[in-house]
């Protein structure tokens, strides 16, 4: 899969002005979680945001310092939702020649046969667990769930394989389905009610206990 390069700087450790500073002029405060120590580094945020319309895990990034490259994936970020704004991101660097684990997106293509019967399509499993090596690293899983009926779910087992990829989900996890709307209201009831009746259980688990409090 094609890499993305940032171009990155060290920053220094210390006071938490000293990010808000960062901030202030543009640059992302970062820390990459590498193979045998921690570096703490920053980036252009325009850079960044330019690059990246959405992030994932997925998506093999490599890091450029002038003097040094890390080849990494993201794991985490922070964001400042009032702002729209990433303000700190967590990158793990991968180990060359090793196999990794990470989380793949699964796209659903077409509209199903079931759905133009009038039943409603269920996006069950929004991304598939995978081990392979990062050469071999999918950006997505492409599902084409036109011939897709209802009460015919979609399992991992029946996802296409791919060289050098292994799914790690159970076979027999469910990625998708149609369902009748009548099926889907059942259901909803049925865990409306399930719910309830846990709730109940534990009030009088509680009074119970006070009772003997008492």
């Amino acid at each position: 899969m094609e890499k993305k390069t940032l171009t990155i700087e060290d920053r220094k450790v210390g006071r938490k002005s000293l990010n808000r500073e960062l901030r202030r002029v543009g640059k992302i405060p970062a820390v990459i979680y590498g193979q045998n120590k921690t570096v703490v580094i920053s980036l252009d945020e325009h850079e960044f945001t330019t690059k990246f319309k959405t992030i994932t895990e997925n998506v093999i990034i490599n890091l450029d310092t002038g003097s040094k490259k890390y080849d990494v994936l993201i794991k985490d970020y922070q964001e400042d939702i009032m702002l729209g704004k990433i303000i700190h991101i967590d990158f793990y660097e991968i180990e060359k020649g090793k196999l990794l684990r990470t989380h793949i997106p699964i796209h659903l293509n077409g509209t199903p046969i079931g759905v133009k019967e009038g039943g409603i399509l269920e996006h069950l499993l929004h991304e598939v667990d995978v081990e392979c090596m990062p050469k071999d690293l999918p950006e997505a899983i492409q599902i084409d769930i036109t011939d897709l009926q209802i009460h015919h779910p979609i399992h991992v087992k029946d996802i296409t394989a791919i060289d050098g990829v292994k799914f790690l989900n159970s076979p027999d996890q469910a990625v998708c389905v149609v369902e009748i709307k009548a099926t889907i209201e059942e259901e909803e009831e049925a865990a409306a009610e399930e719910e309830a009746l846990e709730e109940e259980a534990a009030t009088e688990e509680e009074k119970d206990q006070e009772a003997m409090e008492e």
